[in-house]
């Protein structure tokens, strides 16, 4: 059976590049990089290599990227640190947030922080001038955690007009880049941000490896506990492989940005044109005008045929997702539509696309949908 992949928003394949370079550090940098001797020495300049790669592609400096396990925790360390260290006492966020940081806020008012959410225009953006009312209606110091395009969505944020905001009412900012990064250009120079974050596996990259973006003018201690590694910012021996993998995605998914954000484009507006072409009554969810060419959230009417919609792709060789893929594989309500549209019934598949699809992959989805919906 012919099999298709549109759910690059929950993982990418990773380039043949990405693997080759993290075999070859696998089989020849087996020293730990906390070793003082030449194994150590040699494995220790290859994670300060790629950390220098990523500081250049975000134009930060290099003593600003910290790696992580991923997203998640990235996200965790900066809300859970500013709180402890930074003396946050308020944050403002929005109710669409990734769960990582949802969850998180959810246990830090626990603990007695005030969580504030920002209200949204109809495409899930923050309201500006809210945000501007949040921030001047109190002087206590404040985070304010928005992510720069939604996962399920595509909705895009200003970054830049947010960030503005913020430091002119004096507040600290963390963005859930991790859709972003890689796929967006992003230069740190220009953003009064203070905690950002990526996910290799969201670029073509290894799962289970991230990096958090700490600015200089602030000091956080670590969140993780241990030996000194990341410059006694995160415990626990590198993950040398996953690592380099990480810059060299870094690398290809950049260097050629405008051209391959240009076909994910055309192959998102292809797919768009020939869905509402074939199907009636169809949603395109998010800002269609200012979203991300990597995500297309359609909501097709409720109805005998459509509400097993997504396993009846899976079953045609089709693997898309119904949000996000952050249930443990359940299919469960998405908590960003429930907001956007609370008396909607219809049911909501994420098609979303790498520069590996094609208009055929697109084509065989149209027919497949027409197979399971129209017959």
């Amino acid at each position: 059976m012919r099999r298709v992949y549109f759910d690059n928003a929950a993982s990418t394949p990773m380039y043949p590049e990405v693997i080759e370079v993290m075999n070859r550090s696998m089989m020849d940098l087996y020293g730990n990089p906390s070793s003082i001797h030449f194994f150590g020495r040699h494995a220790r300049s290859a994670i300060e290599d790629a950390r220098k790669t990523i500081a250049q592609t975000l134009k930060a400096s290099i003593g600003e990227i910290f790696f992580t396990s991923g997203g998640s925790e990235a996200s965790n360390m900066a809300l859970l640190c500013a709180v402890r260290d930074l003396n946050v006492r308020r944050i403002i966020s929005s109710p669409i947030e990734h769960h990582c940081v949802l969850h998180t806020l959810s246990h830090l008012k626990s603990q007695g922080i005030e969580i504030i959410y920002v209200k949204l225009d109809q495409y899930g953006r923050p309201k500006t001038e809210h945000l501007k009312t949040l921030l001047q209606e109190d002087s206590s110091p404040t985070l304010v955690s928005l992510m720069h395009a939604n996962n399920e969505i595509g909705t895009i944020t200003d970054l830049h007009l947010i960030s503005d905001i913020c430091a002119e009412h004096g507040a600290f900012l963390h963005s859930d880049t991790v859709q972003t990064v890689g796929h967006l250009p992003i230069d740190l120079t220009s953003l009064h941000v203070h905690f950002i974050t990526g996910s290799a596996h969201k670029f073509h990259g290894p799962k289970g490896v991230g990096f958090i973006y700490i600015n200089n003018d602030i000091k956080i201690s670590p969140l993780i506990h241990g030996g000194a590694q990341e410059r006694n910012m995160r415990a626990g021996t590198e993950n040398l492989g996953g690592i380099v993998g990480m810059a060299k995605a870094l690398t290809l998914a950049t260097q050629d940005l405008d051209l391959v954000d240009k076909k994910i484009g055309a192959l998102k507006d292809y797919a768009e044109a020939s869905l509402k072409q074939n199907f009636t009554n169809i949603r395109i969810n998010g800002d269609s005008g200012d979203s991300l060419n990597t995500i297309l959230s359609v909501t097709f009417p409720s109805g005998p045929k459509s509400d097993l919609l997504l396993f009846s792709l899976d079953i045609e060789g089709i693997s898309a997702s119904g949000g996000s893929a952050c249930a443990s594989g359940t299919q469960v309500e998405s908590h960003v539509l429930s907001h956007l549209h609370p008396d909607d019934s219809g049911v909501t598949i994420r098609f979303s696309f790498s520069p590996l699809n094609t208009k055929d992959e697109i084509d065989y989805l149209t027919e497949k949908l027409k197979k399971v919906l129209l017959t």
